[in-house]
Parts: structure tokens; C-alpha cells; sequence
């Protein structure tokens, strides 16, 4: 899984027929502290995330294992949205 921000959106009138009515999200890879990556992917949205929320996205098969998209040729969903990240310290 990859933690991830959404930054925009993807509008593409001419597609396969198995994506339509599947909103497509752009979405930035993001460090633990929140600051972005480089790069960019664009991912099937399956639940419904908002601009700018911190997602959960998956990629290769296991995007097409999410809720309705079996048999879908995607590569990458969001298939969570984060509420917190807290990350534990190593016990010395």
C-alpha cells in the first residue's frame, strides 16, 4: 500500500467501456511527515475520496482485487481514507 494525497482529478470522454461511471484520481505519493514525492499516479477511486485527503492506494493486482474492479484494467486504487498516522518510536 502507498500513502498518497489527492491533487486533482482525471476526465477522459473516450475510454474503455469497463471504466465508465469510475472516477479517476491523480493522486502524489507523500512521505510519513506528510511532505510530498515525486511523481504522480492515477488511480480508480472506490471509496468515494476528496480532493486534497490523505488515501490509501494500491497498485498492480491487487487494485484490481478492490470492490468492483474485477476485470477492470486499472493499475493503482484508492481503497482507503487516512484519518491519522502515528508511527512508534523504536524502545531503546
Amino acid at each position: 500500500m502507498i500513502i498518497a494525497r489527492i491533487i486533482g482529478t482525471v476526465v477522459a470522454s473516450q475510454k474503455d467501456e469497463r471504466l465508465e461511471g469510475k472516477k479517476l484520481l491523480i493522486v502524489r505519493p507523500i512521505n510519513l511527515d506528510g511532505s510530498d514525492t515525486s511523481g504522480y499516479v492515477v488511480a480508480v477511486d472506490t471509496v468515494g475520496a476528496g480532493f486534497h485527503e490523505r488515501v490509501l492506494v494500491v497498485a498492480g493486482s491487487s487494485a484490481r482485487l478492490a470492490q468492483n474492479m474485477k476485470d477492470t484494467p486499472i493499475d493503482a486504487a484508492v481503497v482507503g481514507v487516512i484519518d491519522t498516522v502515528d508511527i512508534m518510536a523504536p524502545e531503546k
